[in-house]
């Protein structure tokens, strides 16, 4: 795969993410996106600002200094906060996931091989990438799950629903299921 592909791929993955985890909000109330199952976990919001969080420490100036900077205050991303509304909580997603789609949007191939640090690692950019596209997927996949269990019996699927993969075609001509071809 050359780099442009992999770029390319890399954008179109991480906005695949950024879209599941949309349609997923969308489906709860107000008050679910602040719902904790338990004392000790974590609501939607404070996952979307941990997201954010980690988004503009790690892209912020991506090439050039730590993927952890000073500034970000991680421990902070897993306290509530007075006052949350879906606005604050979509505002701060949308910053992060531009700060990340941006940074990467301006790479170019030849940046694949340079060297970052995160906490101090050197990652080859890809490696960083890849650090980063994984741990985004497992909290969008943490934002489904809890989207879901609060949404209950309202909820819509997201991919294919339980007992209709024959109802769909999946990439056999190389395409993409996408969420909006899903049956109502």
């Amino acid at each position: 795969m050359d780099g442009k592909h992999y770029l390319d791929d890399v954008l179109r993955q991480l906005r695949k993410s950024k879209a599941l985890g949309e349609a997923a909000m969308a489906q709860v109330d107000d008050p679910a996106l602040f719902r904790r199952l338990d004392p000790e976990a974590n609501s939607i919001a404070l996952i979307v600002k941990h997201m954010a969080g980690n988004m503009r420490s790690r892209w912020t100036d991506f090439l050039t200094s730590d993927g952890e900077k000073p500034w970000r205050g991680r421990d902070l991303e897993f306290e509530d906060e007075p006052g949350g509304t879906r606005e604050s909580v979509a505002r701060r997603w949308d910053e992060g996931w531009a700060a990340c789609l941006d940074a990467i949007a301006a790479l170019t191939p030849d940046d694949l091989d340079r060297t970052v640090a995160i906490r101090g690692e050197p990652h080859t950019v890809v490696e960083a990438i890849q650090r980063q596209l994984s741990h985004y997927a497992y909290h969008v996949g943490q934002i489904v799950f809890l989207a879901k269990h609060f949404a209950g019996p309202s909820w819509r699927s997201l991919s294919i629903p339980r007992g209709r993969s024959g109802d769909f075609d999946v990439a056999k001509d190389g395409g993409a299921y996408r969420l909006e071809d899903r049956p109502a």
